[in-house]
């Protein structure tokens, strides 16, 4: 009977450590969507960045991803984000597709230009740098290191 009772003590101690786990994560993690103004970018390649994406400035998130979409015109992508309402943003900014790490999601990464007039909600950012895979960097690599003509370079 003691047993039992150490049993149900134990696994009530778990969910409880478990509840607090998950208290945490949620308070701390920035998952919620930001609401703000909307600004689109055209990419050719976003190389999986989903609807949700950070969007940061100097790794601080200043929005979020809200829609991925395909010009059905010029077969570009075109992403929509939402930015919060207090950072306005020059009209020559620049956006890339970033990744944190090599194994890691994928945000766009904003590069706020020196402009005096901003961008408004609605518009595009016309300087956008896409995203450039691990095998395009390896293959970049390779083709400088043979001379760019396929032959070894000596």
């Amino acid at each position: 009977m003691g047993r039992n009772a150490f049993e149900t003590v134990m696994g009530a101690a778990v969910l409880l450590v478990a509840g607090i786990f998950i208290y945490f994560a949620s308070n701390t993690a920035q998952i919620t969507k930001i609401t703000g103004y909307e600004l689109r970018a055209r990419f050719l390649k976003v190389g999986g960045l989903a609807k949700g994406a950070d969007v940061r400035i100097s790794g601080i998130k200043i929005g979020s991803v809200s829609d991925n979409s395909l010009d059905l015109k010029t077969y570009d992508a075109v992403v929509t984000l939402s930015i919060r309402p207090d950072i306005q943003l020059p009209t020559d900014t620049v956006a890339a597709i970033a990744s944190s790490g090599m194994l890691g999601d994928k945000y766009l990464q904003i590069v706020p230009g020196k402009d005096k007039t901003f961008l408004k909600a609605g518009s595009f950012i016309t300087q956008t740098k896409d995203y450039r895979s691990l095998e395009d960097q390896v293959g970049e690599i390779i083709f400088l290191a043979t001379g760019g003509n396929g032959q070894p370079a000596n």
